[in-house]
């Protein structure tokens, strides 16, 4: 059998839309609990957590770390190899940045995954995001020019909440998906919801970080979590949360679609 990496790569990719997908379907699954009886919401981490206590959840865990990582590889090679040729200018230069930044996060979140899955890492101890939120957000305020670094991070997440929300409502992602045959009106719908909804806990994140930044107090930085129990906060927000999970949970459910259908090129 001849050994092909462009195929294998493939693999790994589609292998990651899934991963990426069920963390989605968790985490949206735990914030609509939030929103019904007032429990706590989880981040990525935490989700995932809650498999290691499952029958089969270290089998079930290994594979999520096994796509993660397989997805970050793709989107480094989009960072770095560009197989789409979207070219040096601006905007290309961005979008790949982008990619490099995803490549960075699904890498970590596939490293606590394979973690939990040979029982290095308790998953009811990790701590939340919005802890590490605090974390990283003071290593960078003891930075020289600290405030600034920061609200620089906050601007990017703000930016790529704005970039989410484009994606959903201009209904973009729908040319990624391989065929000749449209892409049905119901998981477009579905991947619009999906975008918006995620759209609105990058915009909340980046702001904690804005306003850290702004008042030099860390205490101020948070997470998906904190962005979850902000929405909660508002008037009418048990509905409110329980939209965005919904959200959340379709974005996982679209992701299983891309596993599937997703154009993917990898190489030049």
């Amino acid at each position: 059998m001849t050994h092909d990496p462009k195929r294998a790569a493939t693999i790994a990719a589609r292998l990651g839309f899934a991963a990426r997908g069920l963390v989605y379907l968790l985490v949206g699954w735990f914030a609509l609990d939030a929103a019904r009886r007032g429990s706590a919401p989880v981040d990525n981490q935490q989700a995932m957590g809650s498999l290691a206590e499952k029958p089969l959840g270290h089998v079930l865990l290994a594979l999520i770390a096994l796509g993660l990582a397989g997805y970050a590889l793709w989107r480094f090679s989009e960072a770095v190899l560009d197989p789409d040729r979207r070219g040096t200018d601006a905007k290309a230069v961005i979008e790949r940045v982008g990619f490099g930044w995803s490549a960075v996060v699904h890498l970590g979140l596939a490293y606590y995954a394979a973690r939990l899955a040979l029982d290095l890492t308790s998953g009811s101890a990790a701590g939340n995001s919005d802890a590490r939120a605090r974390d990283w957000s003071g290593w960078i305020m003891d930075m020289p020019g600290g405030q600034w670094l920061l609200g620089a991070v906050g601007l990017l997440l703000v930016a790529g909440a704005g970039a989410q929300a484009w994606k959903g409502w201009s209904k973009r992602f729908a040319k990624d998906l391989s065929g000749d045959v449209p892409v049905p009106r119901y998981v477009c719908l579905a991947g619009q919801i999906g975008y918006m909804a995620r759209a609105l806990v990058f915009l909340l994140v980046g702001w904690f970080l804005l306003a850290a930044a702004w008042h030099a107090r860390v205490s101020e930085a948070g997470g998906t979590v904190q962005a979850m129990r902000t929405l909660r906060s508002q008037p009418y927000g048990p509905w409110l949360l329980g939209l965005v999970a919904a959200g959340l949970i379709l974005f996982g459910v679209y992701s299983l679609v891309e596993a599937r259908f997703r154009r993917i090129r990898v190489g030049n």
